[in-house]
């Protein structure tokens, strides 16, 4: 193949795809892939600013040939792969592989490179890749962090199956069951729900649930329940593995905002399924190994499974890798030819590259070492990976962390847990570095920095790596839980209770939290419950108003953005974008209300009492009782009194998980209390609320309510004393 078709330009070629009826079956036994060699968003600094992540070594393998093995595996023809970054790193690499076009050994007929100049994201490379009209057929969509041995032919069958059945089943996507149990190969910070049709495999609706959400639950269109089951499932590995007509391209192309395959392109087609008339489709394995090298996390949990053999035949004993000499030398040690461990020396659990030395006296522990590396006397090395050419002198202790190549670590120095050591930097001996620390000699931009030696030494060479989009970053940006190489919420002002529910407590009473699949034959479990709500009639009410309504009110409860004025215009639009009933309107204000006054009794600094609490959330703000009165009791009619006051108990029941049922209780009588003295609910509707059967349910609604009796009695005595006040007047009369 010629240089110029082994890599095509920023030039695209023009025209349409061909429409006529036949033209895909005529390539049906070609079958291509689309590989994005180096992904935006990348999680691999300071590292990916020198390299990109798919030549990154992982067992002392780069990831691209995982990648590569797994296409060719599964009898993938044609490659057409995008490089982003580093494009010339990574065409060189391929021109002198086995990948190459020009090596005899090279699997596949053609394999080709695009290059993009101005794009910025995996949706500006895909739209380009519609215009060059060179897919003309089913192809696969693949990572270059790919790891996985899983055969597609089950899934390529089930595609062209459902594809000529209904030329509107456009994707299927390749999943690997986990179970709801924790698993190596979850992603932190980002758990993915899946609304799944298990009988059409039809993927209904996608969403990715974070630590940051206040309510962790999907938001879900419950119009796409009718006539058909559906299955919540947040216990799915997603490597993104995607079988694709060349309709996703043009999906790609009439959405050009679109930037992420899933929480962009999966999300927003599902949600307008009924304006585009495509439907993707899902095809779950529960056999073999899927897994990406997305960020630091996912790259040290997949390098273990590989160690640990997971991965078969990506092992190291198989050496399926040109070059490679691994053997199986006890203790769960692998090691290349030519490698020195000297005696006094324990390693396990490790893997040990190519003409590495390890001096007297030295630990070696759940970690791999790569080629050509000098490993001095008494070291420690525990849960690392050590690059090619490293060094690491006496007396040296190294926790989970990552020294790349040519990296030089001192006499006695201590590396501790999640430090980043970039390529080339030098570390003065007995320098104490801090967990977590990334050091480097470029800055983000690439250029050379000037040592520190209050971080590396007075001979040592790097400094502090930073990166100022950082600073800018959103702090509820759930991938900053991804950047660093240890999974850590403790310097997150967040909460830690699961985030794999769908459905919160807030927007749905008990009664209403039915399975998804009344006929599921599964029990319902956290990671398995509705996520859509109902109305006081019953009928499905969409809960994006629930969240959007809740959150704004937070945001001026708290001071941080505009006036209840301004609050109620948003909310009378939000309830005519979705046609909010009254009651979702009573239970949003409710719910915002009750969550405030929780925050100002769980603050760190100056926790305030249940009664304080509540006066403060009703009253601090300019405004909040009267949008009280006006957008949560409504027209102040008895009835509509006693809806609002059985939402504020069930706001407080709720809250009950973050604060005791006792505070909970003793809050519901504040707010009560304080809504009355403000003429927010009179004593009809508190006591037409005490008498109403819904809210003496066992369980934390009777515990809350329990707090209330006081209250009770006290506007009982007042109405029967205002009564024998009436009766002397008309007696004196």
């Amino acid at each position: 193949m010629s240089q110029n078709k082994a890599a095509r330009g920023g030039a695209s070629s023009k025209g349409k795809r061909s429409n006529k009826p036949g033209a895909e079956e005529k390539r049906e036994d070609v079958l291509q892939a689309v590989l994005i060699a180096d992904s935006f968003q990348t999680r691999f600094e300071p590292f990916s600013v020198e390299r990109p992540r798919c030549l990154l070594p992982l067992a002392n393998t780069p990831l691209i040939e995982y990648t590569l093995e797994f296409l060719a595996m599964n009898g993938v023809q044609e490659v057409f792969i995008y490089c982003g970054a580093h494009h010339e790193q990574i065409e060189r690499y391929i021109h002198d592989s086995r990948w190459s076009p020009s090596s005899r050994s090279c699997p596949f007929s053609s394999l080709e490179f695009i290059r993009i100049a101005d794009a910025r994201s995996i949706g500006d490379f895909l739209r380009d890749l519609d215009k060059r009209n060179i897919i003309d057929g089913d192809f696969v969509l693949v990572h270059g962090d790919l790891v996985a041995n899983i055969s597609l032919d089950g899934a390529l069958a089930a595609h062209r199956a459902r594809r000529e059945a209904n030329r509107d089943s456009c994707m299927t996507m390749v999943l690997r069951e986990a179970g709801d149990g924790g698993h190596n190969t979850k992603t932190n910070g980002i758990t993915p729900a899946f609304i799944i049709d298990p009988n059409a495999k039809r993927c209904l609706h996608y969403e990715e649930i974070t630590p940051f959400q206040t309510d962790r639950y999907v938001t879900l269109d419950p119009t796409v329940l009718e006539a058909r089951e559906a299955e919540a499932r947040t216990d799915l590995i997603d490597a993104e593995i995607d079988i694709c007509t060349p309709d996703v391209l043009a999906l790609w192309s009439e959405s050009f905002d679109y930037e992420l395959p899933r929480a962009n392109f999966l999300h927003g087609v599902l949600k307008d399924w009924e304006l585009n008339g495509k439907m993707i489709h899902t095809e779950i394995i529960n056999e073999g190994y899927s897994a990406r090298a997305s960020n630091l996390q996912m790259y040290d949990a997949i390098s273990k499974d590989v160690l640990s053999g997971w991965a078969y035949p990506f092992t190291p004993e198989c050496n399926i890798f040109p070059g490679q000499t691994y053997r199986l030398r006890g203790d769960n040690t692998y090691q290349e030819d030519e490698v020195e461990v000297a005696p006094g020396s324990q390693v396990h659990d490790s893997i040990l590259g190519k003409d590495t030395h390890i001096g007297d006296e030295s630990s070696i522990s759940n970690s791999v070492i790569g080629r050509s590396c000098r490993i001095g006397s008494n070291v420690r090395i525990v849960d690392s990976f050590v690059w090619d050419g490293a060094t690491i002198h006496d007396g040296a202790v190294v926790e989970h962390s990552i020294i790349a190549e040519r990296g030089v670590v001192g006499k006695k120095v201590y590396v501790h847990e999640g430090s980043l050591i970039s390529y080339g930097v030098s570390l003065s001996d007995e320098t104490d570095v801090e967990p977590a620390t990334m050091l480097s000699l470029l800055s983000y931009s690439g250029q050379a920095v000037s040592p520190q030696p209050e971080l590396v030494g007075s001979q040592g060479k790097g400094a502090l790596f930073h990166n100022p989009e950082d600073d800018e970053a959103d702090h509820d940006d759930p991938s900053i839980l991804q950047k660093s190489l240890i999974y850590s919420l403790e310097d997150l002002d967040i909460e830690t209770s699961s985030v794999s529910t769908l459905a919160d407590d807030d927007y749905m009473s008990d009664d209403e939290s039915n399975p998804i699949s009344p006929t599921a034959s599964q029990p319902t479990s956290r990671s398995r419950l509705s996520s859509f709500a109902s109305d006081d009639s019953g009928a499905p009410s969409y809960s994006g108003f629930h969240s959007d309504a809740v959150h704004g009110l937070l945001d001026v409860l708290r001071g941080t953005s505009g006036n209840f004025e301004s609050e109620k215009l948003e909310f009378t639009s939000l309830r005519l974008a979705n046609n909010a009933s009254d009651g979702a309107m009573r239970r949003a204000v409710a719910t915002a209300f009750v969550r405030r006054a929780i925050e100002l009794m769980n603050a760190e600094s100056e926790p305030l009492e249940p009664i304080k609490a509540a006066k403060q959330v009703l009253t601090s703000r300019e405004g909040a009782s009267e949008f009280v009165t006006d957008v949560g009791v409504g027209d102040r009619s008895v009835t509509e009194q006693t809806e609002f006051a059985l939402a504020v108990q069930k706001a407080c029941a709720n809250s009950a998980k973050l604060v005791e049922v006792a505070k909970a209780g003793n809050l519901l009588a504040a707010m009560l209390q304080q809504m009355y003295d403000l003429d927010i609910l009179e004593e009809e509707g508190i006591l037409g609320w005490w008498e109403d059967e819904r809210g003496k349910e066992d369980g934390q609604m009777a515990g809350v309510r329990e707090k209330c009796q006081a209250l009770v009695e006290w506007l009982e005595n007042a109405d029967e004393e205002e009564s024998e006040d009436d009766d002397d007047d008309d007696d004196d009369e």
